[in-house]
């Protein structure tokens, strides 16, 4: 009876278009920052959606929301799927809430269909995972795996001097469970890819292998200011003399290491910043990026020594500050295993690949087995108003986690 359950594509579509109405924007994506009004809506629409399903619901101390079927073994682990609810301020209409009503679609076909498992299912909305309103992203997770303190958390402020804590208390959302890790069997999340890649190779399914590690840099490259016109170019200390191959280097640095290896250079600024006057500084930030620990490490020491190499030769000064880390994680190789046994029994198109975005299951995978789900978005775009799915991939997604969770929950339960 499970292998022939399915779940219910309209039924999940009409969830995403109600769900996409709370802070819906005039060209069609949505702006529900964390814990706003908006936000506070969006939970209090889930939860009611959770509890007419016949799930229970807790909120922990960071404001996450787990709503939990019951199982038929009492004790054995659950198993969690989820994503979030918040978007950016010019966010769309899959980002996260797919992921959160992907794993509701599952809990509701299986209570249609009288099924009870062994495990129990718990499905997780985390808290700001957007990161737009309050830094960092992907905060709820992050409280619950120990990477942020929740006392930290907290304190964090958004641009009006708002507190998190405080925004937590103001809307309801404060809860009163630990925010720390519980023992899972595993959790699943769906979400979008936010790439092109299944579009490009007419894939239905993206079994995710794991997270790209990145890493941020600030560089600030000084030489001396001067007339454009008087000064020859052979007597100016020019910072772009440095930055210019700096930057071309540094993309080499992600085409050498293809198909994996990411480089970008995405904000950059000029002082003076005047037409006609040689900068005396020029700031830039570089954001590398690959799935192997090994290589990114390699592609940081290679990208330290062409930027001391390129000032040197410009006869120019640079600081180099690392802003921001993320490791390279990898998923738990069984429930990969499962997630592509599960697209290959429903005939679904597939493919394996790695994200090239951060989710909450780069916590999760910290004191879970995790495994993703990704599905196709029109040209890639995502944190975007014009961030588009089709209907067809979201349900197969849905019923990939659907059959993935049904075969681990039965499997050695107790």
């Amino acid at each position: 009876m499970i292998d022939g359950l399915r779940i219910d594509g309209q039924r999940l579509w009409a969830s995403l278009m109600e769900m996409a109405e709370i802070g819906a924007t005039q060209k069609g994506g949505c702006n529900r920052q964390a814990l706003t009004d908006l936000d506070k809506q969006g939970r209090d629409l889930f939860v009611s959606w959770a509890k007419a399903a016949g799930c229970s619901t807790t909120v922990d101390r960071i404001g996450n929301i787990f709503a939990r079927l019951d199982g038929s073994d009492a004790t054995a682990d659950p198993i969690l799927m989820g994503s979030h609810l918040d978007t950016q301020a010019t966010g769309g209409k899959f980002d996260g809430v797919y992921g959160v009503l992907a794993g509701l679609e599952v809990v509701r076909t299986l209570v249609d269909a009288k099924v009870q498992l062994a495990r129990p299912l718990e499905i997780a909305v985390w808290t700001n995972e957007e990161g737009c309103r309050f830094s960092p992203a992907m905060l709820g997770s992050g409280v619950v795996s120990g990477t942020y303190s929740l006392e930290d958390a907290y304190g964090a402020t958004d641009k009006d001097g708002k507190r998190l804590g405080e925004e937590l208390e103001r809307i309801g959302y404060r809860g009163d469970l630990e925010a720390a890790p519980r023992p899972y069997a595993g959790m699943f999340e769906a979400h979008i890819e936010q790439g092109p890649i299944l579009e490009a190779e007419e894939k239905t399914i993206g079994i995710v292998t794991g997270i790209q590690g990145a890493n941020w840099f600030d560089l600030t490259v000084k030489g001396e200011s001067a007339h454009a016109g008087p000064t020859p170019m052979t007597m100016r200390r020019d910072p772009w003399r440095a930055v210019a191959p700096i930057v071309s280097q540094v993309l080499a640095l992600a085409d050498e290491n293809a198909p994996w290896g990411r480089a970008t250079i995405g904000d950059i600024t000029a002082q003076p910043g005047a037409r006609n006057t040689v900068p005396h500084t020029l700031s830039l930030s570089i954001d590398i990026r690959h799935p192997d620990a090994g290589t990114l490490a390699d592609m940081e020491t290679r990208m330290r020594q062409l930027i001391e190499q390129a000032c040197s030769n410009a006869g120019v000064s640079f600081t180099l500050e690392q802003v921001w880390k993320m490791e390279p994680t990898a998923f738990a190789p069984q429930l990969v295993d499962a997630v592509e046994e599960a697209a290959k029994a429903l005939g679904y198109s597939h493919m394996r690949l790695v994200s090239g975005a951060g989710h909450d299951s780069l916590h999760t995978a910290q004191f879970a087995p995790t495994a993703m789900i990704f599905v196709p978005c029109a040209d890639g775009l995502s944190h975007n108003e014009l961030e588009s799915a089709e209907a067809d991939d979201l349900e197969a997604g849905a019923n990939v986690m659907l059959k993935a969770v049904a075969r681990l929950a039965q499997a050695d339960a107790a």
